[in-house]
């Protein structure tokens, strides 16, 4: 994808964590730009860094304001700038589970522990207190359960005889510095990642009954049925046939609908070279906003249309369970 991911930051403070992803994000290969800095206190010194440098900037104090109504001010400040991402680097407050929800496998934090060690707060006393001889710095995904997200990436900062948590906090924000635009940039950049994508691809046509894996005429494709009478019910397509899109191919009803959908729906749909004309359409996969289940629903339905009725029986069956 030509275009760079678009990440929101939001902060509580002095935005070091921000500063980092930012600067990073000004070097040439970097996949991401910054088009928004959010902060839930007006006196954030990174507010200041953030616009010096020509970002746009947004601030609402949480103070008076419910929970739910402050995380859909910030929340829509995101959307009005564009995010595809959110990068949480020290916003120091829990999110309702509606915002999380909203912005699943799009929203990122930085926690200064090894975790699952230590969510929450106080961490580097934690892993004083605990003996251990390492604390350091997570990135994870940030879901309804604090700091449970997936780890997408850490480094350990080794603990010093007669460390104190304030010692050991100067050098993990060292770490944290480094690992966030890295861990960002890699997370963004699976989106146009063909291998990546693809790999996504292969693991929910082959979980679908009776399926196997076969190229046709140099393209990923998966078929229904035996080796050697199965059905192609999906290819994956990168960029074939001068398309701008890695898309995933699969079967509708007919050319009503698949004309429909890509009118209604052209960020999400295409109408594919060649495979087009025989009412198959084209999935956009490097796109920010992919749903993983809503291309697993594809996959099935497209699946149903020409697996063996045993297969399809069998489905039918587990469904009702």
């Amino acid at each position: 994808m030509a275009d760079k991911a678009r990440i929101a930051v939001f902060i509580s403070g002095r935005g070091s964590n921000m500063a980092a992803l930012l600067y990073a994000s000004q070097l040439p290969d970097s996949p991401y730009e910054v088009v928004l800095v959010a902060a839930n206190d007006p006196e954030a010194q990174g507010l200041e860094l953030a616009a010096a440098e020509g970002v746009p900037t947004f601030a609402l104090s949480h103070k008076e304001l419910g929970r739910a109504e402050h995380d859909a001010a910030m929340e829509q400040a995101a959307r009005d700038a564009g995010a595809d991402y959110i990068a949480l680097a020290g916003y120091m407050r829990i999110l309702t589970e509606r915002f999380v929800e909203n912005w699943q496998g799009r929203m990122l934090n930085i926690h200064p522990s090894l975790l699952p060690k230590y969510p929450g707060l106080d961490t580097h006393q934690r892993a004083i207190d605990a003996g251990d001889r390492y604390g350091g710095v997570s990135v994870h995904l940030v879901t309804s359960e604090l700091d449970a997200g997936e780890v997408l990436g850490q480094i350990r900062v080794k603990i010093r005889d007669g460390e104190t948590p304030g010692s050991l906090a100067e050098r993990v924000r060292f770490a944290e510095h480094q690992l966030y635009p890295r861990v960002l940039g890699d997370y963004v950049r699976r989106e146009s990642d063909p291998s990546y994508l693809l790999d996504k691809v292969r693991e929910l046509a082959l979980a679908l009954p009776q399926t196997h894996e076969r190229e046709s005429h140099g393209t990923p494709g998966w078929r229904a049925g035996s080796e050697k009478s199965g059905k192609y019910f999906a290819y994956f397509s990168d960029r074939h046939h001068g398309s701008d899109y890695t898309a995933l191919l699969v079967k509708t009803s007919g050319m009503d609908e698949l004309l429909d959908l890509v009118e209604a729906q052209p960020q999400t749909y295409f109408k594919p070279a060649y495979y087009g004309a025989s009412g198959w359409i084209g999935l956009i996969l490097n796109r920010p906003e992919l749903d993983w289940e809503h291309v697993g629903e594809w996959l099935e339905r497209s699946w149903r249309s020409v697996a063996p009725k045993s297969a399809t029986k069998l489905m039918n069956v587990a469904d009702e369970f």
